[in-house]
């Protein structure tokens, strides 16, 4: 097979990568993925009793680019959707991120109006603290809620998902989950949030619906590179996989889910309850809260943190100092490949990237290719 791009990984890198090649710059694309679906981590499929499940974990799309929600949009429709999350914190249903409203839920009245004052006069209304910034900032009744804060809401959960302490991360972990002083319960403000009306296999079903891209699946790359004339690879899968960890291993955690369905409409209040303190799980999703299906059964899903190893799948970078260091090693291997191979997305590039930042990735790369080309 002769083509102009091998491209390796059906993800949203992957995928509008080939989208944007195929029908911009008129050139042939092979898409090859070792899983049996398109759509990496945000594929989502029918189970036996008709619900509509999210196979990795539930995937709310939301993001501040008008360039990336445009276009998406023109391969999907959107069911407008605002995600909420719950967590479980000494026995009662807290809004997450942690915010004025769950402050009111555990305190009693008069002591959570003070911590209400306090928070406002200290720090603003509206305004988005990392707890780990909060700690080292406050003092007296602020400095009592941040440890409160600290312990019940991100210590048990950082250390079951990641089995590392807050501290032992790159700051921009806990930051994704920041303590909120607001009564604003959403857990993203982007401007654009929604789920693809028909499905995220029908959106990227239509994104590769051009003759210019072949999908190839059940693939591994490596066993049919030999047998593809390509002029230039993307490759967004680990680094450290494509250079055969010729620098060692780098890091990752994995996941596993439980999937269970249910004789009731709904199970939960809200499509995600993160149990931070207890159980092994360190949460349960409820797809049909996204979706919008209207059926009398419910499937729910356990989340598992795991270990990593070469068996399981790689779905979140390590952030810390360390590993960024051995990944450094790996990007001056791809710059002196780079007339040849491209690398982008969260594996490739190493990043904790959301899935609007992985489109946002591979149209900024897409938009070098096409100048360059020019």
């Amino acid at each position: 097979m002769k083509v102009d791009w091998l491209i390796v990984g059906a993800g949203f890198t992957g995928a509008t990568l080939a989208e944007r090649i195929a029908s911009q710059l008129g050139q042939k694309v092979l898409l090859v993925d070792r899983r049996d679906h398109i759509g990496g981590n945000s594929y989502d499929c029918y189970n036996e009793e008709g619900i509509l499940i999210h196979k990795y974990g539930s995937h709310t799309f939301h993001t501040n680019s008008s360039m990336v929600w445009n276009y998406l949009s023109r391969f999907t429709e959107w069911r407008h959707y605002f995600h909420n999350v719950l967590a479980v914190v000494d026995g009662k249903k807290i809004p997450v991120p942690f915010n004025l409203n769950s402050i009111y839920a555990l305190f009693p009245k008069k002591y959570a109006e003070k911590l209400e004052e306090l928070l406002i006069q200290h720090y603003g209304y509206g305004v988005k603290v990392p707890i780990l910034k909060l700690r080292e900032s406050a003092s007296g009744d602020l400095s009592f809620l941040a440890d409160y804060i600290y312990k019940k809401v991100f210590y048990h959960y950082t250390l079951k998902h990641w089995e590392l302490n807050p501290e032992e991360l790159d700051p921009s972990v806990t930051a994704r989950v920041p303590v909120y002083i607001s009564r604003d319960n959403r857990y993203f403000q982007d401007t654009y949030q929604g789920i693809p009306k028909h499905s995220y296999a029908t959106l990227f079903s239509r994104m590769l619906n051009h003759p210019n891209i072949r999908v190839l699946l059940n693939t591994d790359y490596k066993e049919i590179i030999g047998d593809i004339k390509f002029k230039r690879m993307i490759y967004t899968g680990p680094i450290d996989a494509f250079f055969d960890y010729k620098h060692g291993t780098l890091p990752y955690r994995s996941l596993r889910f439980d999937f269970d369905t249910l004789n009731q409409e709904y199970f939960q209040e809200a499509g995600t309850i993160n149990y931070t303190n207890e159980y092994e799980f360190t949460r349960i999703l409820e797809t049909k809260h996204l979706t919008g299906q209207i059926s009398p059964k419910t499937t729910i899903t356990y989340v598992y943190p795991q270990q990593y190893n070469q068996q399981s799948e790689p779905y979140y970078p390590v952030p810390r100092a360390e590993n960024r260091q051995l990944y450094n090693l790996y990007a001056k291997e791809a710059e002196q490949i780079k007339d040849k191979v491209l690398f982008a997305g969260r594996l490739a590039d190493y990043k904790y990237y959301n899935m609007d930042q992985a489109v946002a990735r591979a149209l900024t790369l897409f938009k070098e290719i096409a100048e360059k080309r020019s």
